[in-house]
């Protein structure tokens, strides 16, 4: 059972790592995210150590039959302390957080050099890569090996059950809460490993025998272990996506402002700051629209200003009552007339037409409180707009007329 449910967890646990491994080079400062690294690192570690090839292997690397047992077990203990750290952390000011961080890192190290002392006086001679504890489970200096093991396994899983039930209650961010109480459940889960090696050490004292319940163990403490792991990385999986999700709509939002954009550059090419690197180029380098996004929605908004003067009353009245026959209301018409004024406006400055009395924007008096209001709203203008051609009309009616209005 164990060489059949390790591989999986251990393919799960190196995911884990490999994926916060990008974010822990970004930012090794954040002591939550190196804490979270260093328990999905252990745990991969600890899985992999216990597989019966790997394990045959240490041992004859080190000559030392059964070190891994110890190994394994310390890598785990690594796994419960990391996982404290972070809880510390996400729920703590930084200072009770480096203390308690300190605390912990002190008893996992109490913890594993008595685990290697104890191992030491065992000196087992039989390598038993499958059924270890059973096997040993008659040794006293074992049963003292494993109390210590065990006894500070089930309290870590009992410490992190509680806490994390205890903040899933007060965040306020349901996946964060999500992936705390998974976590809760697969430390509560990992209990059954933690009751079955307990039986295997004192169950002969009440007449317990717990042999027909190996499989049993591992199942517990992998599918257990699983399920805290993925609680940890549910909010990080979830931010990946979000994050994934904020890229593609920025790069979609870039690109369909392009062709109002580009006729603002042309009517006015002083509005552009610089000229973006084409977008096929940031999209191949995985690059964020942000910036770029930013600067486009200002230098429209900069062109509008360049094109006030040449506003004609006669446009946008026209513009409002096409518009208006069309069905449009709300929002899209603020934005239709809009785009179709700014169409006028660019007619006009091609002919260095400014009119005496200039009009205001449809869209002058909206309330966009925040960019992403005001980019929705230009988004909206946009779907309304059509570029005049380049080339100057041989002969520009009157503002009052319906030239120059996208019909």
């Amino acid at each position: 059972m164990k060489d059949i449910l390790h591989p999986l967890c251990l393919i799960i646990a190196a995911t884990g790592f490999l994926f916060l491994l990008r974010d822990l080079k970004k930012d090794r400062r954040d002591r939550a995210l190196v804490a979270l690294a260093s328990a999905f690192l252990a745990s991969a570690l600890s899985f992999a150590i216990s597989l019966t090839p790997v394990w045959l292997r240490i041992d004859g690397l080190f000559g030392v039959t059964n070190i891994a047992v110890p190994l394994a077990q310390s890598c785990v203990i690594i796994v419960l302390v990391s996982q404290a750290i972070v809880l510390a952390h996400w729920a703590h000011p930084p200072d009770k957080a480096r203390h308690r961080t300190r605390v912990l890192l002190l008893g996992a190290a109490t913890v594993i050099a008595g685990l290697a002392v104890l191992f030491t006086l065992l000196t087992p001679a039989v390598q038993r890569p499958v059924g270890f504890s059973l096997y040993y489970a008659h040794d006293p200096i074992y049963k003292a090996y494993l109390t210590l093991y065990i006894g500070t396994y089930t309290f870590a899983e009992l410490y992190l059950a509680r806490l994390c039930f205890k903040h899933a209650k007060s965040s306020a961010n349901k996946w964060i809460a999500a992936g705390l109480r998974t976590t809760a459940v697969g430390a509560i889960v990992t209990l059954g490993y933690s009751a079955i090696r307990i039986g295997g050490i004192y169950g002969d004292l009440v007449g317990l025998d717990v042999r027909g319940l190996e499989s049993t163990a591992w199942v517990c403490g992998d599918i257990g272990a699983t399920l805290t792991q993925v609680g940890f990385f549910l909010p990080v999986i979830v931010s990946r996506i979000t994050s994934a999700k904020d890229w593609t709509r920025g790069h979609y939002q870039y690109a369909r402002l392009r062709k109002l954009w580009e006729a603002m550059d042309h009517a006015d090419p002083s509005i552009v700051l610089e000229q973006p690197d084409p977008q096929l180029s940031e999209l191949a380098r995985l690059r964020s629209a942000d910036y770029a996004l930013i600067r486009r929605r200002t230098e429209i908004r900069d062109g509008q200003h360049f094109l006030r003067s040449y506003l004609a009353a006669g446009a946008r009245t026209e513009a409002e009552a096409r518009r208006r026959g069309e069905g449009l209301a709300g929002l899209e018409l603020t934005a239709a007339i809009t785009a179709d004024q700014i169409r006028h406006a660019i007619v006009l400055r091609q002919q260095d037409k400014p009119v005496a009395a200039p009009s205001d924007y449809a869209d002058a008096q909206l309330d966009l409180t925040t960019v992403e209001d005001e980019v929705k709203h230009l988004l909206r203008v946009a779907s309304y707009f059509s570029a005049p051609p380049p080339e100057t009309p041989p002969a520009l009616p009157t503002p009052s007329t319906t030239s120059g209005v996208r019909t």
